[in-house]
């Protein structure tokens, strides 16, 4: 603001010239695709992890499938050795036999990414874990309990394994990582967080599962902010994954919002044709409907999402399971008061034989409606992702065009009001400076109307300008994860 001096008081002008409008060159999405997937050096073309699922469900089969869509493929290492039908002979080495032998079925299928899912609950744990360094796959997903103890890095590192701990809540997130930088002087490679919609064992209380505050929505943020902090500190890229619930692309294009680099998904992975399990643990998600889907209390101690059927409600009744134990693959599981041995329950599921077990599945399952192909559902997904992407940046577009019109029409008022209030009362004054004590009140009322329609106009103008920096952000985010240079509108 400027002043227009006269012998007894001063004029106020406004000045707009001098505002920078936030106009610039919008551009359009000059690319086809989802965004990369990068964790340390390994770069996945699509940023979609095949959910580890067992006993037995991701094997070799939908493991190399999905890695060479362009995710990332993971075989589920629990209980794995139950495939060997010399299971009970060779106890706890089966599960490590089994899962070395998994990979390298894997490895010669596929040359894309590939990982292994551990539990850092079950007793061979290191075992496990040592299988998979020796055998030198891309990563492994250690869920289940917090990896915080007797972790080997060294080897890790050495073989070139990434470590991504899969966590429920940013302070298990935030604990994981500091416990790391203590003990290790490093920390882990990315972060999967899963929400209470996922299928299998859950990592929440019975009153959070439906409780709006644990929803994927609300702790991924969380989590996000809690991971940036190391990300500036160790100047490294740690992908948070989002998990639990995720169903179709714009699930993806909504949780990349609150800034997940990737998801990971089970559910929709399970109706495929390289699933491993048989066509009846399949056709049981194409027949459920959303009422059939139910928390169970495991025998493990721990709650989880399942379809319901006539083994589950035996096991509500009462009745006790007969069953057979190899040996103790879990602390928390007292064989001689648990009313069944989950682990059997799950392979016998795998195998088709639902009578004698159950299908975990996550929230979603209800909306599966056949089995088709990996690439299927990848392209699917992707599409829907590009869908949702188009959609939200051409509102974002035209929400930016709108602001840029009202300042438009915002300035043309302002000085209209400006030029007529002022130059009226100038000549007023010239004419009567007798009066100029009247004249000088009805200047001031004058003011009291345009000075709010200037803060109006700057109000839009700074709505604007943030639109302008949220579509800027959003172009240089997607060309930084493409490697690509958006064209010129």
């Amino acid at each position: 603001m400027d002043f227009i001096k006269y012998p007894w008081f001063q004029l106020p002008k406004i000045y707009l010239n001098n505002i920078e409008w936030p106009r610039f060159d919008i551009p359009k999405i000059g690319w086809s695709t989802m965004p990369k997937l990068r964790i340390g050096d390994a770069v996945a073309r699509l940023p979609v992890v095949q959910g580890g699922m067992g006993v037995g469900i991701s094997l070799s089969g939908l493991a190399s499938a999905v890695a060479n869509a362009g995710g990332i493929g993971i075989i589920a290492a629990n209980s794995i050795g139950m495939l060997d039908p010399d299971y009970y002979a060779q106890n706890r080495d089966a599960n490590a036999i089994s899962l070395r032998r998994e990979i390298r079925k894997t490895r010669e299928k596929t040359s894309g990414i590939i990982g292994v899912n551990i539990m850092v609950a079950v007793n061979d744990f290191h075992s496990l874990l040592r299988v998979a360094i020796e055998e030198k796959v891309d990563l492994v997903f250690l869920g289940a309990g917090l990896p915080i103890k007797g972790i080997p890095v060294e080897g890790l590192r050495s073989a070139g394994v990434k470590v991504v701990p899969i966590v429920s809540s940013a302070r298990a997130a935030g604990l994981i990582f500091r416990s790391w930088v203590k003990k290790y002087a490093d920390i882990p490679d990315a972060v999967v967080v899963e929400g209470p919609k996922a299928g299998g064992h859950l990592g929440f209380k019975e009153d959070q599962i439906d409780d709006a505050d644990f929803a994927l929505e609300n702790i991924l943020p969380e989590v996000v902010a809690k991971i940036k902090r190391y990300e500036d500190e160790w100047r490294r890229t740690i992908p948070v994954i989002a998990a639990g619930g995720i169903y179709t692309g714009a699930d993806i294009y909504n949780v990349f919002k609150l800034g997940a680099r990737a998801v990971q998904l089970g559910t929709r992975f399970v109706a495929t044709h390289e699933c491993d399990a048989d066509i009846r643990f399949k056709e049981a998600y194409i027949s459920c409907r959303k009422d059939d889907i139910e928390i169970i209390k495991s025998p493990v101690g721990m709650l989880g999402r399942a379809i319901g059927n006539s083994f589950l409600k035996d096991v509500a009744s009462g009745k006790k399971q007969s069953h057979k134990c190899a040996w103790q693959c879990l602390k928390s599981c007292d064989i001689k008061t648990a009313p069944y041995c989950i682990s059997l329950a799950l392979d016998n599921a795998r195998k088709g034989v639902l009578d004698k077990g159950f299908v975990f599945a996550g929230s979603n399952a209800y909306r599966v409606d056949k089995i088709i192909s990996v690439k299927e559902l990848l392209k699917e997904l992707k599409e829907q992702y590009l869908c949702a992407r188009e959609k939200s940046i051409c509102s974002l577009r035209g929400e930016y065009e709108k602001s840029l019109e009202r300042l438009v029409s915002f300035k043309e008022e302002y000085l209209i009001a400006l030029k007529e209030g002022l130059n009226s009362l100038r000549d007023e004054y010239e004419r009567g400076i007798e009066k100029r004590g009247a004249f000088r009140e009805e200047l001031l009322k004058n003011m009291d109307k345009i000075t709010p329609l200037k803060d109006e106009y700057r109000n839009a103008l700074e709505k604007a300008d943030l639109l302008k920096q949220e579509l800027i952000e959003f172009f240089q985010r997607y060309s930084l994860q493409n490697r690509l240079e958006p064209e010129s509108a």
